[in-house]
């Protein structure tokens, strides 16, 4: 019994050392394959990153294979402009908003050198959402002001990613402009365009309302309320808009990495007069067809390909629609060219529209509410004149040219310290009364739009532009209701 015991023992031994052996044999081209990759790795190629600032985009990848890939990236924390007036204390990547664009190809080790300037106030990071690793590389290159920190990525998948700075408070870092877009490109790279330009979308949270002059600080409680003051592209209002307009021309095949850095709103991102041909959705593989508008979730891009056939100015919006003509995220492609009037007429004719046969109906009154209505309410002094005239502005102005008379650079002209409307009150008259077309200079700055007239009785036109006069630091002054009579 002993010595079947015994046995048993030395034949478990040897099992025991067979399976070690052949572990170790398993284990040995895994090692070898780890060795080889490392090896591979290490003796990529070394390029420096092509790297822009919006709206401009780097040229194509042209080479056919792996590189290692250097990006160097400042933070820098400056004072800039909002909009016309106001400033903003940004946290920048390379001192703008976006950040720079970084553009790459499917298998490049991508080598950041992340430093964070002795100006800073406090420490950054980076978290990119093209990374597969913890945080993106946040707590990799977590960089205390005045410090340089180095880590890498593979890039493994292409598609277009946010990055972002990922350091607690991580939404205040966010809500300051720390983000921007990276293009991992696939390794048969993209379809070829005319054109191609950089736009990310973000929301800021001032103390001041919009528009509201000086330098604004960041509103915490604004942001968690998730009530922002302006929703911009690239950074300010007017960034991509007037003579900061892209530029294009017919026949043009554009693309646009759309990129939205948040830190809360989702873009309802949308080209008014075009259709997108091909959305990448989501800046990834799947392509979607003939879209109007297109989601771009906050920390999301979306890639959008579309052909230019028709000259003219076309506005980029937030479609979500008082973002863009009351927020700010409004910009615009100026494309040149010859007219094709077959896809697009512009305007035929024009007449008289009446509905309904003609008809013109009202609906009955009671005897004391027609009473009431047919005593006007009239100012009795300027002081009423030009409150009465406040609310005629909230209801018929100030879709167009905002809270604060601003209007929105390129498209409507400023109400607001008006050299127009300051010089010649009769064209503030005129405008309400029969409308205004064709190209006008305000404040120095050219604007070809149009204004429809607006269907306002003579004390009402007299009242608003009494209010506009005396408003936005103009001039002041009184517009009577028999001035608007004498025009009419």
């Amino acid at each position: 019994m002993k010595t079947r015991t015994l046995a048993l023992l030395i034949a478990s031994a040897f099992a025991v050392t067979a399976c070690g052996k052949e572990s170790t044999t398993a284990s040995a081209p895994q090692t070898q394959q780890k060795a080889a990759a490392e090896a591979s790795a290490a003796e990529l190629p070394v390029v420096d990153a092509i790297v822009t600032h919006a709206p401009n985009v780097p040229p194509p990848i042209d080479r056919k294979h792996a590189a290692r890939v250097k990006v160097k990236i400042e933070v820098q924390e400056k004072v800039m402009r909002m909009a016309d007036g106001v400033d903003y204390k940004f946290w920048t990547f390379g001192g703008q908003v976006p950040g720079q664009f970084i553009r790459v190809r499917e298998g490049d080790i991508v080598e950041v050198e992340f430093a964070n300037r002795s100006d800073s106030t406090v420490p950054h990071n980076i978290d990119f959402h093209a990374a597969t690793g913890p945080g993106g590389g946040a707590e990799a290159s977590f960089t205390a002001p005045g410090h340089v920190s180095t880590f890498s990525f593979k890039a493994l998948q292409p598609g277009l990613y946010i990055y972002h700075c990922a350091t607690a408070p991580v939404g205040m870092h966010i809500a300051n402009g720390m983000y921007g877009l990276i293009l991992v490109e696939p390794k048969e790279g993209l379809p070829k365009v005319d054109k191609e330009f950089y736009v990310v979308q973000g929301d800021f949270y001032t103390k001041g309302k919009y528009g509201e002059a000086g330098l604004q600080p960041f509103d915490m409680e604004k942001a968690i309320k998730e009530q922002p003051d302006y929703v911009v592209f690239n950074g300010s209002v007017g960034a991509i808009a007037g003579d900061n307009a892209l530029k294009a021309e017919i026949g043009d095949k554009v693309r646009l990495y759309v990129g939205n850095g948040g830190p809360n709103l989702v873009s309802s991102f949308h080209v008014i007069g075009e259709i997108f041909d091909d959305v990448r959705v989501e800046g990834g593989d799947l392509i979607n067809k003939n879209i109007q508008t297109t989601l771009v979730p906050a920390g999301g891009a979306a890639i959008v390909d579309f052909k230019i056939d028709v000259p003219g100015t076309y506005n980029l919006v937030d479609h979500s629609i008082f973002r863009a003509f009351n927020k700010g995220a409004l910009g615009q492609i100026r494309v040149e060219g010859k007219e094709n009037k077959e896809i697009f007429s512009g305007k035929i004719t024009e007449g008289i529209y009446q509905g309904e046969g003609g008809t013109i109906q009202t609906a009955p009154l009671t005897a004391s509410e027609a009473a009431q209505a047919a005593k006007p309410v009239v100012a009795a002094n300027k002081e009423e004149r030009i409150k009465l005239g406040e609310a005629v502005y909230k209801a018929n102005c100030l879709a167009c040219h905002g809270v604060e008379g601003k209007g929105v650079e390129g498209a409507f002209p400023p109400l607001a310290e008006s050299d127009y409307l300051n010089a010649d009150h009769k064209r503030g008259i005129r405008a309400v009364l029969k409308g205004l077309t064709g190209e006008i200079t305000v404040n120095g700055k050219q604007y070809n739009s149009v204004m429809p007239a607006l269907a306002l009785n003579d004390e009402d036109t007299a009242n608003v532009l009494t209010f506009v006069l005396n408003s936005f630091g103009n001039k002041g002054g009184e517009v009577k209701p028999a001035d608007v009579a004498k025009e009419r």
